[in-house]
């Protein structure tokens, strides 16, 4: 066996070692050395790594195909997204510039580029009726604007204040999700949230835990992997929890001819214009012209 593994075609060979190390290429593959613990080790973080690269290429994919398909973006958070797209920035930055290994990191680099669209979407499909009235177009560019800012800053700032950011990446995950949690709490719902996303950042969250330990070895990054698997799983029960409620039991327990102030304000840009017509219930109907037994019609005339 050892003869043909030995002799593998060379693109395979190039790519074996560019992902596992020639060393643990030689031991594990052309030596068949199963025995190699530490090889396996690395071996393992090496493909996990790998794994969640390519799925967080396409994590929130399912998300932002459910907010255009549905045209909203109801029960998704703007500060969530916002501080979680700042906090994949920050990890993102942090390790390019500590040289880590691409696969212990780079689906921070996707997964920002997927909420940064998240995050215009959410502005661009407001949940409000009256803030959809309203011009978007400029929050849209200033949105844009701040985070081309934010990703040129945070590759120039110097390594010790992107040491103290990615310190500073605890408390942002935790900021980032709590919007959200708060508001599936208050609504019963999760709305638009994918569970796709959410059970692939807790599987995700699990093996970089590993993959952190195993290649980087560094506190920081595996706290925070930690603190972000705690909340998606606290997430991931109100998805089971709220499961197939969007809203509707809200809408059942509305009074009929019952309008709260918000619903008034929501339907002002709408009433623009327009004459109200309102038909007591107790009045009576408005007289028809009814013809005398004669035949003749009868009219008064109004002086």
């Amino acid at each position: 066996m050892t003869t043909i593994t030995r002799n593998l075609p060379w693109f395979i060979v190039d790519l074996g070692t560019a992902v596992i190390g020639e060393k643990c290429y030689s031991s594990l593959v052309q030596n068949l050395n199963v025995g190699d613990v530490e090889c396996l080790k690395y071996s393992l973080s090496k493909g996990l790594g790998l794994g969640i690269v390519v799925g967080g290429s396409i994590m929130k994919v399912p998300q932002l195909l459910l907010i255009l398909s549905a045209q909203s973006a109801r029960g998704l958070s703007f500060s969530a997204h916002a501080l979680e797209t700042l906090s994949y920035a920050i990890t993102t930055a942090y390790s390019y510039r500590n040289n880590f290994p691409f696969s212990t990191y780079g689906e921070n680099l996707f997964l920002m580029i997927q909420n940064t669209l998240i995050t215009l979407l959410i502005i661009y499909f407001p949940s409000s009726a009256l803030r959809r009235a309203q011009d978007s177009t400029g929050k849209l560019i200033l949105t844009s604007i701040a985070a081309v800012a934010s990703g040129a800053a945070l590759y120039l700032v110097p390594a010790e204040t992107l040491a103290l950011l990615q310190m500073g990446t605890l408390p942002l995950s935790l900021f980032s999700k709590v919007p959200q949690i708060a508001q599936n709490s208050r609504a019963r719902s999760t709305g638009q949230l994918s569970a796709f996303a959410v059970i692939s950042q807790i599987v995700g969250c699990l093996a970089r835990l590993l993959t952190t330990a195993t290649e980087v070895g560094d506190p920081i990054v595996s706290a925070g992997f930690a603190l972000a698997l705690l909340l998606n799983i606290v997430l991931g029960m109100q998805m089971w929890m709220y499961w197939g409620k969007d809203g509707k039991d809200t809408y059942s327990k509305t009074t009929i001819g019952v309008v709260s102030e918000k619903e008034k304000e929501d339907w002002a840009p709408e009433r623009r214009g327009r004459v109200d017509v309102v038909v007591t219930p107790g009045s009576s109907p408005v007289p028809r012209h009814t013809a005398s037994p004669s035949g003749r019609k009868w009219s008064r005339k109004i002086d």
